[in-house]
């Protein structure tokens, strides 16, 4: 996309680093993750899939959960490139349990993952996206726009990552930033297998896509890929803030029978 050129985009976690791949722009990419081993292989998978021109991504191995990591994420980005112009949050993780089973243990390392290191680095972005009049896509899901019984610390933490949305939309707008975020639904990655599901259930789980979402199918990286490029694009999103677009293949849409 040429609405890319020159952009500078920094992208959290392995899972939205991968994200990239599938997309030719011509932004510079800043990749974080926890693992070094990891970050590496995609950043060769960005280089082999990037615009010819396109600078070399910076990599930065930090734990968004980690307060002095997030600073040093920015002031990394800021010095290597001295701006930003696209923040993409995607740190996150899942854990079951209903009321009766999740322990405040549970609660706290999900909530901080999932929100509170959100809104941590976004506060700590702002300045420098207000200076680019950039934008920031959060990554939501299709659990905070529903309910759904079993994983309730990981639905309060997408519901409050969409009102964080909605909220940082209006404070920003007059100062030219957008916030959105993509919902997806299932997607084919390893969330749920590192959220305790093993290979067995995981196949089960995907095979009853076929029932929970409209289209009947699992999502793909791709297109969530597809959706975040859509909505960090001036070209495309300029007129778009405060949105939760689902990526769900219509189970936001769904009720039980």
């Amino acid at each position: 996309m040429e609405s890319f050129k020159n952009k500078i985009d920094l992208a959290l976690t392995i899972k939205t680093i991968s994200l990239f791949k599938h997309i030719e722009t011509r932004a510079s990419l800043v990749l974080v993750g926890r693992n070094e081993e990891n970050l590496n292989v995609i950043k060769e998978k960005c280089i082999k899939s990037a615009a010819q021109g396109t600078p070399l991504p910076l990599t930065l191995q930090a734990d968004v959960t980690i307060e002095s990591d997030a600073k040093r994420i920015i002031d990394e980005t800021i010095k290597h490139f001295n701006k930003l112009d696209v923040l993409v949050n995607n740190a996150g993780i899942i854990g079951v349990g209903s009321i009766e089973q999740t322990s405040m243990d549970q609660y706290d390392s999900i909530m901080n993952t999932n929100m509170r290191s959100i809104y941590n680095l976004t506060m700590l972005a702002v300045p420098h996206l207000i200076k680019t009049e950039g934008c920031i896509v959060n990554v939501s899901s299709v659990n905070g726009i529903r309910a759904f019984s079993g994983v309730l610390a990981y639905c309060v933490s997408k519901a409050a990552l969409d009102q964080f949305t909605r909220c940082v939309a209006l404070e920003l707008a007059p100062k030219k930033v957008r916030v959105n975020a993509v919902n997806p639904g299932v997607i084919v990655t390893d969330i749920h297998k590192r959220g305790g599901m093993d290979e067995q259930a995981y196949q089960a789980f995907l095979e009853r896509c076929k029932q929970t979402h409209a289209l009947g199918r699992p999502g793909t990286v791709c297109e969530v890929a597809s959706a975040i490029a859509f909505l960090a694009s001036n070209e495309t999103a300029g007129f778009i803030t405060g949105a939760s677009l689902p990526i769900d293949g219509g189970r936001h849409a769904m009720c039980p029978r």
